[in-house]
């Protein structure tokens, strides 16, 4: 496994790769990993002949200091996890590399940024979009692989390489649980016991909702009842639970079993935020 740590020494490896006719993919990671983001490697080491994992904390994309602050740093475990996963590089770059100055570029990703995510964390999407293209123009990956964890973001990243007509597929692989139901998340290494235990309640309303709108109730009171379920739980604080498209990610007003479908949610164990998904009709 090889360490690279700038774009200027990533090329000539590159060009090795592109000589060969080999394929390259690219896992862009936060680090902090675990076995969610070791699927996406397994992923694409089925789909590609060279597989990139990158790890940078993207500081744009944090639109509270102190969650990038806390971001959890594990950089020595996760690079024995990616070489027993016999990855081929590893792009680690620092913040300079990839941020030589301050971006004055902005991308307005439109109704997609102004609902769920967008909404509560301005200025998130165009984070990720800014870091995502860096990444892609360095790396020059043939196909590139994200959780659909984080849903938005992958609805985020598909806008992007539409409306730019970057020449990159995007494969998205299933969420990773633990055993008790629990999406896995960088964050989770944040929660206490209490919090821990508490934080079953997204996954515990996801199936809740899905098996009772899929039984006929109606949307409204199946959203209602979910309030008042994370009311019950103490150290949970419910930012949003909806139903929505997966693809424009507009929310619906009721549920329709011949449309596609998914419930997002998003909530505060203490102080620490964690989101998951559920598809209903895919």
């Amino acid at each position: 496994m090889h360490l690279v740590h700038t774009g200027a020494n990533w090329r000539n490896y590159w060009l090795e790769s592109l000589k060969n006719g080999k394929s390259i993919g690219l896992v862009p990671t936060m680090g902090a990993l675990h076995e969610g983001h070791l699927d996406l490697v397994r992923k694409a080491k089925q789909e590609v002949d060279i597989v990139v994992v990158s790890i940078f904390v993207n500081p744009t994309q944090f639109n509270n200091q102190e969650d990038f602050n806390n971001y959890p740093s594990t950089i020595d475990e996760d690079l024995d996890k990616l070489r027993n996963e016999q990855v081929d590089f590893v792009f680690l770059p620092d913040l300079d590399t990839v941020y030589p100055e301050k971006p004055q570029l902005s991308i307005n990703f439109g109704e997609l940024e102004a609902v769920l995510e967008g909404a509560f964390r301005p200025g998130h999407f165009n984070g990720v979009g800014i870091v995502v293209s860096k990444l892609f123009n360095i790396i020059k990956p043939e196909k590139a692989f994200f959780g659909q964890k984080d849903l938005q973001q992958t609805g985020i990243i598909k806008r992007l390489v539409k409306d730019l007509s970057m020449d990159v597929a995007l494969i998205i692989v299933p969420t990773r649980r633990e055993e008790d139901g629990l999406a896995m998340s960088s964050r989770n290494l944040r929660l206490s016991p209490d919090e821990r235990a508490q934080a079953l309640i997204l996954i515990h309303s996801l199936t809740k909702a899905k098996q009772e709108l899929l039984a006929g109730k109606p949307w409204f009171e199946v959203q209602n009842q979910i309030t008042r379920d994370f009311e019950d739980v103490p150290l949970a604080d419910l930012e949003y639970f909806e139903l929505i498209h997966p693809d424009s990610f507009i929310g619906y007003v009721d549920f329709d079993p011949n449309q596609k479908s998914s419930l997002c949610v998003a909530a505060y164990l203490g102080k620490i935020r964690l989101i998951d998904n559920l598809p209903i009709i895919p």
